[in-house]
């Protein structure tokens, strides 16, 4: 079955990542203006770049390269995740990386983290040409794979518009990684499966469907 996964602050700690980056290149005292500003990373790195320049008189294009490369470095392998992955592939799921970004810096993070050989497929945004939570950027991921959405399966990740939104609007199951969050009010649909973490979504999402017999 297929099984489509975010990527950032859910196969990979983005959020911690960000702020040590923020932390060891400005200190301590500037990192929450950083954080604020970055918006958990849906703000776009050019616009980024500019506010950073601007307050600390800096070049742009230095800084939207370094926002590009510094933060990768800052990023290690989860063996939670990794054994996760391991398990949802020989329960019979075919794991699939959709994630909006550059391909460079996305592929990098997977690369540095190892995942790009615990998944079957990935599809970054940039190399896709249309971005979550458009439905042809999950038709993409399946094909990656040999599948078609009308096949069925799962979309997991930690943005309750862009992945649960995204992926219920393609006619998938859900599973939300939480981080101890609330679901958002506003929101009429509800994820499937919700979980503080992926490796523990993951374990429920196997707990609760099976193991997957083979095509």
């Amino acid at each position: 079955m297929l099984l489509l996964l975010d990527l950032d602050n859910t196969l990979i700690d983005r959020t911690t990542a960000f702020k040590t980056w923020a932390g060891a290149r400005f200190g301590a005292s500037e990192t929450p203006w950083l954080i604020e500003q970055d918006r958990d990373g849906y703000r776009r790195r050019e616009e980024l770049a500019a506010l950073i320049a601007a307050r600390y008189r800096l070049d742009a294009a230095e800084v939207l390269d370094e926002l590009r490369k510094g933060m990768v470095d800052e990023l290690s392998p989860d063996p939670l995740v990794a054994d996760a992955l391991t398990r949802a592939t020989a329960a019979g799921y075919v794991p699939v990386v959709v994630t909006n970004g550059t391909v460079a810096q996305q592929e990098a993070k997977l690369r540095r983290t190892g995942l790009d050989r615990l998944v079957a497929a990935w599809i970054v945004s940039e190399g896709a040409g249309v971005r979550k939570p458009d439905r042809r950027i999950f038709e993409r991921a399946a094909a990656a794979v040999g599948r078609t959405l009308r096949d069925g399966g799962w979309m997991v990740g930690d943005h309750a518009e862009f992945d649960v939104g995204g992926g219920a609007g393609a006619g998938l199951r859900t599973g939300w990684v939480s981080a101890g969050r609330d679901w958002p009010a506003t929101l009429t649909y509800r994820p499937t499966l919700t979980a503080p973490d992926c490796p523990t979504l993951l374990a429920r999402l196997i707990d609760t469907a099976g193991p997957i017999s083979p095509l």
